[in-house]
């Protein structure tokens, strides 16, 4: 068969299709990729056949200030720039899979374009969700932190202004507006998590396909041999300009340079080493790191509890210490404490307070058992294999089971 991927240019939503692309062109199926060309190597490596598409917006995102929330004037200009994309993209995607039509659009679920395109040529749409999954009884805006009330109204005219351009868009096209957060964003949807770090896991019936993360093909990100003795602190914000935190990374040379922990801190390509000042001989800093390669090693993750990241450090069975820096993170990292996986910290906290949160997260045997038992089951809930499964088994036998969402 012939699988069409579609996706929004960023490494938290590109990395977990990476696996299952790799499992499905193993058993012989055809599969072409379409995002921004900044993925084009690592999509190929997989084994896909890559089709650049549409620009990288995420990488004009502005990097927020420690404290500072998104606000109406830095997500407009955004707003424009995923709409100009959404445009000047969107008639080549369908002439291209109208040239080629795959079995199945496999679209991440913030994709604009990927349930759309599926509508606009016939094709299945299935929806790869990386985060958490929406239904009639769950949607993630009810997890997400209000917006302070000085900004409200501001943020809620975006939201409406975007509203009406996708639904324009889509009447323009003569297909379905998109559903982001209100309900399946497809007949059939793939959510790399586990049921149970899902919430309200039980609501999800079989249109959902929980299979957890898939942690292969990853291992040629870098080379990394480490060096010390003590326990490991892995410390990165992610991989989004969000991560331009030199105040923070300073602080958290305070708190670790010349302790008994080693360290690894990714910094990400937007802070300099030199803005960081001494680095103590048991600190290790680079842009990034493999991070599958540490997190088989590390005894503490610092982390912006990206789902991505905390995905990986629990089948890693690695305690979270998060540090978010979205509204998104926010939910994650209190569910990592509602599930007893790890704790939140605000990001100024100072560096004895960090070290002290690190040591006590470290030495919990009730967060270590907790931890222990969320790996086993994010390591058996099927992962790559599982995927493939159900999406080879939805195209073969269910495609018309469940209809058209409305």
């Amino acid at each position: 068969m012939h699988f069409a991927f579609v996706s929004i240019p960023a490494h938290g939503h590109v990395n977990p299709t990476l696996p299952l692309v790799a499992e499905l062109v193993g058993r012989g199926h055809r599969v072409t990729y379409f995002t921004s060309a900044d993925f084009g190597p690592r999509i190929r490596n997989a084994g896909a056949a890559f089709h650049a598409s549409g620009g990288n917006w995420m990488a004009s995102m502005p990097a927020l200030q420690p404290g500072q929330r998104a606000q109406a004037h830095l997500m407009l200009p955004i707003m424009n720039r995923v709409f100009e994309d959404l445009r000047s993209s969107f008639p080549a995607l369908v002439d291209r899979l109208r040239q080629d039509p795959p079995d199945a659009v496999c679209f991440d679920a913030m994709t604009l374009s990927g349930s759309m395109a599926a509508e606009k040529i016939g094709a299945p749409a299935i929806a790869l969700m990386p985060t958490y999954a929406s239904n009639e009884h769950f949607s993630l805006r009810s997890l997400m932190p209000a917006p302070p009330p000085e900004g409200a109204d501001e943020m809620a005219k975006v939201a409406l202004a975007m509203g009406r351009l996708l639904a324009e868009f889509a009447a323009e096209q003569g297909v379905r507006t998109p559903r982001l957060f209100n309900g399946p964003p497809a007949p059939f949807n793939i959510v790399f998590l586990p049921r149970e770090f899902q919430p309200m896991g039980a609501t999800f019936d079989d249109r959902f396909r929980f299979v957890g993360p898939s942690v292969g093909g990853r291992d040629s990100d870098g080379e990394w041999v480490r060096e010390g003795t003590g326990p490991l602190v892995f410390i990165s914000l992610g991989t989004t300009p969000l991560n331009r935190r030199p105040d923070f990374f300073r602080m958290c040379l305070d708190a670790f340079g010349g302790s008994d922990w080693e360290v690894a801190m990714a910094v990400g390509d937007q802070t300099s080493l030199a803005d960081l000042g001494t680095i103590a001989p048991n600190v290790r800093v680079r842009p990034y790191f493999p991070q599958l390669q540490v997190l088989r090693h590390a005894a503490v993750f610092i982390t912006h509890a990206g789902m991505n990241s905390t995905m990986e450090a629990l089948y890693f069975a690695v305690p979270l210490l998060a540090v978010p820096q979205q509204p998104e993170q926010v939910a994650t990292a209190r569910r990592l404490e509602e599930l007893g996986l790890g704790r939140h910290v605000a990001e100024d906290v100072g560096p004895d307070a960090l070290r002290a949160a690190v040591a006590a997260l470290h030495t919990d045997a009730q967060v270590r058992r907790n931890v222990d038992a969320m790996s086993d089951v994010v390591r058996s809930a099927g992962g790559a294999v599982a995927a493939a499964d159900a999406i080879e088994a939805r195209v073969h036998h269910g495609a018309g089971r469940f209809g058209n969402l409305n």
